[in-house]
């Protein structure tokens, strides 16, 4: 079976009965967008699947050792490096971990990991245009806190090396919150 392939089955098994937050919407529908991303930026197969299966071992019952035997060490890191280490630590620290984290990650790591933020700045922004500012009451945190996270994560990601994604996570930052009307 080729290795996308097979990572769609996976994450989709894995994420079954989860909905993007406050929507309808199949949680499935973000990792699938994240790989669909690297696919067309030009990634190998093996960031495609990691970009696929990236919130499977934050998100469900799939362990790291889980991902290393179905798919290798590679992608299993590649997907660690996605994932928030330990959820009973605070939002605010959480995100700062990730932030410092990312400063000096495998370039691929911070690849992966911006697709990812580029689809949820994506999503945030196409809801923004239905129902404006409400979109952030589905936050724990609402815009202030989400711009300052991902203001650092721009500058954490370019910190070593910039990438294509990089660009257009940039401009997404921009249109969500420095937009008059984003």
């Amino acid at each position: 079976m080729d290795l996308v392939d097979k990572a769609l089955q996976i994450a989709s098994i894995a994420h079954e009965g989860q909905y993007r937050k406050n929507t309808k919407i199949p949680y499935i529908a973000h990792p699938v967008a994240v790989g669909m991303i690297l696919q067309e930026a030009g990634y190998r197969k093996e960031m495609v699947a990691a970009g696929i299966l990236h919130d499977t071992v934050e998100d469900t019952e799939l362990t790291l050792e889980d991902i290393e035997r179905e798919f290798g060490k590679e992608i299993a890191q590649l997907v660690e490096g996605c994932s928030e280490p330990d959820k009973s630590l605070s939002w605010e620290e959480r995100k700062q971990h990730t932030i410092d984290y990312l400063k000096n990650a495998p370039e691929e790591v911070r690849v992966v990991a911006c697709a990812d933020k580029l689809h949820n700045l994506r999503s945030i922004r196409l809801d923004a245009e239905i129902s404006g500012e409400q979109v952030w009451n589905r936050f724990r945190r609402g815009k202030q806190h989400q711009e300052w996270y991902y203001r650092n994560v721009i500058n954490s990601l370019g910190f070593v090396t910039e990438f294509p994604l990089l660009e257009e996570l940039r401009n997404e930052v921009y249109l969500l919150f420095d937009n008059e009307e984003g």
